[in-house]
């Protein structure tokens, strides 16, 4: 089972990679661009699924963070993806993400004071690939 730290990374991760790809975006170009909208999209989705496994401690211990929403936003483009509304998509990747980003960061900071690189990735499993 992984770590609450993991998980932290993994949002961190997550949304450096979409402030890496709206930089420089307007909204309009967002909208009329697929490959885009759907690499946001993903990345947002990796958010809330971490946010799924993180600890219900964790999460009770930080309630600033709307872990619900979060949560919530993941099971409607996971599962309702031809409901997405972009514009929402857009102000989340650009708006609230940066807000997340900040407020994980804080997280790791006081709960896991470690160095800031992150651990390892998992051990790759004996299935034989």
């Amino acid at each position: 089972m992984r770590r609450d730290r993991l998980y932290l990374f993994d949002v961190i991760e997550a949304a450096k990679s979409v402030e890496g790809f709206v930089r420089g975006k307007t909204q309009v170009e967002f909208v009329g661009d697929d490959l885009l909208r759907s690499a946001v999209l993903h990345k947002l989705t990796i958010v809330g699924e971490a946010a799924t496994r993180l600890s219900p401690e964790l999460r009770e211990r930080h309630p600033h963070v709307p872990w619900r929403d979060i949560v919530a936003f993941r099971n409607i483009a996971v599962h309702a993806y031809f409901a997405v509304d972009w514009a929402i998509v857009w102000v989340s990747a650009t708006r609230e993400l940066p807000e997340l980003r900040r407020q994980v960061d804080a997280i790791l900071d006081r709960e896991f004071p470690e160095p800031a690189a992150p651990p390892p990735a998992d051990p790759p499993s004996s299935q034989g690939r």
